[in-house]
């Protein structure tokens, strides 16, 4: 199954298919867009170029059309992050080879000036009188039918690009198809479901398990422009939405709402995301009243698990069949995790290693135009992921991080998921990032970023009583420096940056605690930072503060 044949299966359904705003389309009417949008993408192809379509738009009609358009003309997607700016943004659409852009007019001026190898003449705004004239031409055009089977490629869609420059996920027709019948079957819908999809359609998530989901059922799918906190709950209330799609911190920024005596009132049933924490999963279903599974996936798609009614606390789901914990130094498999009796993790350094799925390489088929990177995710036919993770004895994991968010403390390994998870715990805590940042003498200290929820009333003191009283704190794990901030760079969808937040280490304009080994908290000031850098020149480690 094709995109184009999902497409093309809903001609001449007359249910509603999409909503924006105060607009909606049958489902037909919708067949009838990606058709206009399919002659137009062939019609203004430069010749001898790739059929790349680079598209930055917010979640509108448009954008839905458009996919739906080029999977119908044989054409490919590129998704273009509207966060991007300047030389990444040329980047992102010259490494794709894009040889038209698609765009709206709040981000026509990015382009100007930008050195990228499409043409003034080339790049289009959905709300100009140009593309609705364009688009008028075509009113009668057929669906040109053009050929494409499962393996061929659909759209290029960059990763979130978090701890270094994102790469370009290579996602064929049936890397979209799949996961939407996938979704279809664990959350039980059926045609008379409403989708809220606030989530980007750049993104593989907001592709794979929103849009595609709702094409192949055939029901509705409503679109938010960009995700709303404060307006999450009446949208739903409004559109009737049945069931929601989500990634990253959406749910922790909907808690973070002020509850209402009458939240569960309203017609949610069900939602999936991933990189939901247990706290906030857990606190969502309760507050208002859905289900909620949550698992484990990537853009690669290399290897996914799911989160069930069997599940640990913080696990992100059973192993699947072929997948393992892999040492990153012997490339053994990892023997299971210990915990003592307060549920601290014993054998981490033993333990923790990268998912592999030793069977395969699953639905990744790939970077674009980067064979290094290839190299590095597959190895002798297995699919490494990148990620870090630990098994209990029972065979469920629990993620640990990126193999990047290793830090090495007093000659000790640790990730930073586990102690991300331990310090948001703490009630006052909204977003919680944990990483490395340089030891003046060798090594890593272990930096903390909150954001705390509004007009929470607690202190570092208060928070730092709270971590060191966790019984399963480990010994390396208390952070030497806390930064408070209102905000955490973060990308489009919702993952913290934690590249940035390391780059600026304490040499930021929030508010940052340290303490010298046993010494208690306190704000870092001028001196103590220019203290630091002297150190740091001491031991001739001026470098590691680039």
């Amino acid at each position: 199954m094709t995109v184009a044949d999902l497409v093309r299966a809903r001609r001449g359904d007359q249910r509603i298919g999409l909503v924006f705003e105060q607009q909606q389309w049958t489902w037909d009417q919708y067949v009838h867009g990606c058709i206009q949008r399919a002659a137009l993408i062939r019609d203004l192809a430069p010749p001898g170029r790739p059929l790349h379509v680079g598209v930055l738009l917010d979640n509108i009609p448009d954008f839905s059309m458009l996919l739906g358009g080029a999977a119908l003309a044989g054409a490919v997607i590129v998704g273009l992050n509207p966060t991007r700016r300047d030389a990444e943004l040329a980047r992102d659409i010259t490494v794709t080879d894009c040889s038209m852009i698609v765009t709206e007019r709040k981000y026509w001026d990015l382009f100007e000036d930008l050195d990228i190898p499409v043409a003034a003449d080339d790049r289009y705004m959905v709300d100009s009188y140009e593309w609705t004239s364009l688009l008028s031409a075509r009113v009668d055009a057929d669906d040109p039918m053009v050929p494409v089977t499962d393996d061929d490629l659909f759209m290029l869609i960059f990763t979130s690009g978090t701890s270094g420059n994102p790469k370009v996920v290579r996602c064929t027709h049936r890397k979209i198809t799949q996961p939407g019948t996938a979704v279809i079957g664990l959350l039980d819908l059926t045609p008379d479901d409403v989708g809220y999809l606030p989530m980007p359609l750049f993104h593989s998530a907001g592709v794979m398990a929103g849009w595609s989901t709702t094409l192949t059922l055939g029901s509705t799918a409503v679109l938010k422009r960009r995700f709303s906190a404060s307006e999450f709950l009446p949208d739903v209330r409004h559109y009737g939405a049945t069931w929601f799609h989500y990634i990253g911190k959406p749910l922790a920024y909907v808690l973070a709402t002020p509850a209402q005596s009458d939240d569960a009132d309203n017609p949610l049933r069900v939602a999936i995301g991933n990189e939901g924490t247990y706290a906030d999963v857990s606190e969502f279903m309760r507050r208002f009243g859905v289900s909620i599974i949550d698992g484990y996936g990537s853009t690669e798609s290399g290897i996914n698990l799911v989160r069930d009614s069997e599940t640990p606390l913080n696990s992100i789901g059973a192993m699947p069949e072929g997948v393992a914990v892999v040492h990153l130094d012997t490339g053994e498999v990892c023997p299971p995790a210990e915990f003592d009796a307060n549920g601290r993790l014993l054998n981490a350094e033993a333990a923790i290693g990268e998912l592999v799925n030793l069977e395969g390489i699953g639905s990744f088929v790939g970077y674009y135009g980067n064979p290094e990177a290839d190299k590095e995710r597959v190895v002798a036919g297995r699919f490494h992921s990148g990620d870090l993770a630990y098994v209990d004895r029972d065979g469920f994991a629990y993620f640990a991080g990126r193999t990047q968010d290793w830090m090495r403390v007093d000659g000790e390994n640790i990730a930073t998921e586990p102690v991300e998870r331990l310090i948001q715990r703490h009630p006052a805590v909204m977003l919680v990032s944990v990483y490395a940042v340089p030891n003046p003498s060798v090594g890593d200290d272990v930096m903390t970023a909150i954001v705390l929820h509004e007009g929470a009333d607690t202190s570092i003191e208060d928070l730092v009583a709270f971590i060191r009283a966790q019984p399963d704190l480990g010994t390396k794990w208390l952070p030497r420096y806390i930064r408070v901030a209102a905000t955490l760079p973060q990308t489009s969808t919702n993952k913290v940056l934690k590249r940035v937040l390391a780059r600026e280490r304490w040499e930021c304009d929030d508010p940052v605690w340290f303490r010298r080994d046993r010494e208690d908290f306190r704000p870092m000031e001028p001196d103590d930072k220019a203290e630091l850098r002297e150190q740091f020149a001491a031991r001739s480690r001026e470098h590691v503060l680039i």
